[in-house]
């Protein structure tokens, strides 16, 4: 999860220096990786891409490819009392041939709401050469009030399976942290986010 977060965040902020569109870059330098920009063009027209954002939110977007499978986030995000609401997660994902698509929903469902604990939560901290966390009550998991809205869009594909699940946690974090990039102007270089 952190080289993609790595990747796709530096880009986003290369983009910002040359005065780019973070998705306009990564498809014109994605033109020879068609299932790269099939799930990012799907992920950001699901988005609503072309229409503004809610004042006082930003939208986030990256791409990953792990396990034979594509996958494309776009994370809306306000920052409220110091810290970061998730309000949407729009994902595509191209994991070839489709058997049943209500499991690869939920996949995803399920991906995003971990990477998403990871990405607001997660953090592991020692004392005394140990680790302080050590059950639920003290190592937070996001709650269901906290969960956003998330759409799953699967692209349909002859390619050979590739698998579901883990594919949809790299992306997120970076998605997120771009779309906090994109509301404060000040990179994301570390997680879980703390502002």
């Amino acid at each position: 999860m952190y080289k993609r977060q790595i990747t796709e965040c530096f880009f986003d902020e290369l983009a910002a220096q040359a005065g780019r569109d973070p998705l306009a870059a990564r498809l014109q330098r994605l033109t020879e990786h068609p299932r790269h920009t099939g799930v990012l063009q799907l992920a950001a027209y699901k988005a609503g891409r072309s229409k503004p954002v809610p004042a006082g939110r930003a939208r986030g977007i990256a791409v990953a490819e792990a396990f034979g499978s594509w996958t494309a986030q776009v994370a809306e995000v306000s920052i409220k009392d110091n810290r970061v609401h998730v309000h949407r997660i729009t994902c595509a994902v191209d994991c070839g041939m489709i058997v049943n698509p209500d499991t690869i929903r939920a996949q995803m469902e399920s991906a995003i709401v971990y990477g998403l604990t990871a990405c607001l939560k997660g953090e592991i901290t020692i004392a005394g050469g140990q680790v302080e966390q050590d059950n639920f009550d003290s190592y937070p998991l996001l709650g269901i009030d906290e969960c956003p809205e998330i759409a799953v869009h699967i692209v349909e594909s002859t390619q050979p399976p590739g698998g579901i699940g883990e594919p949809g946690v790299p992306p997120l974090a970076p998605a997120v942290a771009n779309a906090v990039f994109a509301l404060t102007g000040k990179p994301v270089r570390s997680l879980p986010i703390r502002l």
